[in-house]
């Protein structure tokens, strides 16, 4: 591997200069007024990301693993009936924290490649006549399968069977690269990871809270520490934490939203959705596929490609890896071995795009697949400079 190169994984991503070097500063006083110049603006920054004027922001000194953990303990007491989907692995995992903590999971298993299953999840909330299910819990984009999932349809699900739960929403390879509407989509707990979209080190678990789940604190019973959202807020009302911060990171997150935020959502998003586009294009040039089973499900973060029948998806990522120095995810639970991952988010360029492309297209000819060299990059290359062409265009 080579730290000249830039990595094509779903995170962590690739950090812009700027974002280390704000990282990296002298040791200060987290208890003085230096320490709230920079937190007040990240946490704020946040919110803005998350399209939230009424919810809260919380950030714990963890990964979004934490944030999934933070979000069921401060809400949930042992036993409570969650209601989610299986159809990735981090649908999976987040699955298997609730059993863990004690909860009551219903699962609805949908295939891996398919998205959140709206008519089965309001069909459950439908039948919960009696409003046993205390939380509905959504993985935004399945990293696994370079899936995006209509969380505004499970909302509408939500209101349609007249259901109270809670609505949790796994956002941590969504947020800060793809479009995130938390109040206008009604969810309760969002929550996102330092080292995707915000282009950050690992470290940095990101909670999004509203009232509603404010609110339901006072009766969870499910046991918190370090995770406790009391203690957070209320060290967050004197402008600290209620333990040592990881100050650099935060320090980072300031910068990362403010670029994020300068470069504008909007064009964020579409920054994003471009770059996917050209590695869609340049996988049909390959004839292959992605692992989404439609087009409305493509991730603009991932895209997990699905190798012809007889390969190995690892072995794509192995040579690319030990060969080229170049990064690439692997393939995850139900999928391994049948897709390789393109990474496609964070600090990310037209051209960085074209250097990926052209290592997996390297890669899969030193290994056999039936792939013309420069196809795909070509594909890619005529998407990209259109794209350019009518960026420019509307600039004049």
């Amino acid at each position: 591997m080579s730290f000249q190169n830039p990595v094509f994984i779903p995170g962590p991503t690739n950090i812009p200069d700027v974002i280390r070097k704000a990282c990296d500063m002298p040791t200060i006083d987290h208890r003085s007024s230096l320490f709230a110049q920079f937190f007040v603006p990240a946490i704020e920054g946040v919110r803005k990301i998350l399209k939230t004027t009424t919810g809260e922001v919380i950030l714990f000194p963890s990964t979004g693993t934490g944030g999934w953990e933070a979000a069921l303990s401060n809400t949930l007491s042992a036993g409570d009936t969650v209601l989610a989907a299986r159809h990735g692995m981090f649908s999976h995992r987040w699955i298997d924290m609730c059993q863990r903590h004690g909860l009551d999971v219903q699962v609805i298993e949908a295939p891996w490649g398919a998205g959140a299953p709206v008519a089965a999840f309001e069909a459950a909330l439908r039948a919960d006549t009696g409003h046993k299910i205390k939380a509905l819990l959504v993985t935004h984009n399945e990293t696994a399968t370079g899936v995006k999932s209509d969380i505004a349809g499970v909302r509408r699900a939500l209101d349609a069977a007249g259901h109270p739960a809670l609505l949790y929403v796994d956002g941590v390879s969504s947020i800060g690269s793809m479009d995130f509407r938390m109040d206008e989509w009604g969810v309760d707990l969002a929550i996102a990871g330092s080292q995707k979209g915000f282009m950050l080190p690992a470290g940095l678990a990101i909670v999004g809270i509203s009232p509603k789940a404010i609110a339901a604190m006072d009766s969870a019973k499910l046991p918190r520490t370090f995770f406790d959202f009391r203690d957070m807020r209320n060290s967050y009302a004197n402008g600290g934490f209620p333990y040592t911060p990881p100050v650099g990171l935060i320090n980072g997150l300031a910068t990362s939203v403010g670029m994020l935020l300068d470069e504008g959502l909007d064009t964020v998003f579409a920054r994003h959705h471009r770059l996917a586009e050209g590695v869609r294009r340049a996988i049909a040039a390959w004839g292959m596929t992605p692992c989404a089973h439609s087009v409305d499900l493509y991730s603009d973060t991932v895209t997990a490609v699905v190798v012809p029948e007889g390969f190995n998806g690892t072995d794509v990522v192995n040579v690319a890896a030990t060969k080229y120095g170049v990064a690439f995810g692997v393939g995850l639970g139900e999928v391994a071995g049948k897709v390789f991952r393109i990474g496609h988010l964070g600090s990310l360029t037209d051209v960085m795009m074209l250097s990926g492309l052209a290592t997996a297209e390297m890669a899969m000819k030193d290994l056999g697949y039936p792939v013309t060299l420069g196809s795909g990059v070509a594909a890619a290359q005529d998407y990209y400079r259109k794209a350019a062409d009518a960026a420019q265009m509307a600039a004049e």
